[in-house]
């Protein structure tokens, strides 16, 4: 296969693996690994809009979760789809506020802690047998997300560009640290089958509810503001993006509604 010049860079450490995906490979040799990686984006972002939105319905209808071996490929294909949209949200925050290209290896970089990621979570479903204290961990966790808002936030201040653009940056720099994490505290003791009844516990602590609520609100806009932006780049009828936004809205203001009951009245 030959290997488009914009992709060229990308590295032998990454496009033997991605060579041998036919679907993949296919689109590659017509518009470029990076249209394949834009894409990838937004399916894995799609994807977790739907995860989330299942993660609040269980939880809010305290729902006993499975815990074959089915839903544990699930769980674990889930942290592929966490660490490939965090890193490679972050790949291009740093292109469009901080003017970082290097593009290259910064694929290399996206693709390569992926896999770490996933691996990290894959070693924890199977050991089982680790502990974390709920505050100190999200005390560290906030403090980074935080800090990456902030610094995202003092980028866009003199950004031409909406509002809604400037919170979907900020709520995805917070969520880069958080979402990641929240996914592995759900997997260290006493495990990812406990529910509605583990996380209620966890809520006790008033820090870790703000967190939570912190967490829930960032990732409800930007997964909302992320199937718009979807819709609007291909959805030419303003009556028809019109109504999908509305859509949006509306289905995102019932489990918006949903997480902060669950929330708020522990």
């Amino acid at each position: 296969m030959k290997v488009p010049k914009e992709s060229q860079g990308i590295g032998t450490s990454v496009l033997p693996i991605l060579e041998k995906l036919p679907v993949l490979s296919r689109y590659a040799r017509t518009r470029g690994w990076y249209y394949v990686i834009s894409w990838l984006h937004r399916i894995t972002g799609i994807g977790l809009a739907i995860a989330l939105m299942a993660h609040i319905y269980s939880l809010h209808s305290n729902i006993h979760l499975p815990a074959g071996p089915l839903f544990v490929l699930i769980v674990w294909i889930l942290s592929l789809f966490v660490g490939f949209h965090a890193l490679n949200g972050g790949r291009l925050i740093l292109y469009e506020l901080f003017g970082r290209r290097g593009d290259e290896a910064m694929v290399r970089w996206v693709f390569g802690l992926s896999a770490a990621y996933a691996a990290m979570v894959g070693l924890l479903i199977v050991v089982k047998n680790q502990t974390a204290s709920a505050f100190f961990f999200w005390l560290m966790t906030f403090f980074a997300g935080a800090v990456a808002a902030f610094v995202v936030d003092s980028r866009t201040a003199k950004n031409r560009h909406s509002l809604f653009w400037k919170l979907q940056r900020i709520s995805g720099s917070f969520l880069l640290m958080t979402v990641p994490a929240y996914l592995l505290f759900s997997h260290l003791n006493p495990g990812l089958t406990d529910g509605a009844p583990t996380f209620i516990v966890r809520l006790q602590n008033i820090f870790v509810r703000v967190v939570t609520l912190a967490l829930a609100v960032s990732a409800l806009y930007h997964a909302g503001y992320g199937l718009y932006s979807i819709a609007a780049d291909y959805v030419s009828s303003r009556t028809v993006r019109a109504s999908v936004t509305l859509l949006v809205l509306a289905v995102f203001a019932v489990f918006a509604v949903l997480a902060f009951r669950l929330i708020l009245s522990v």
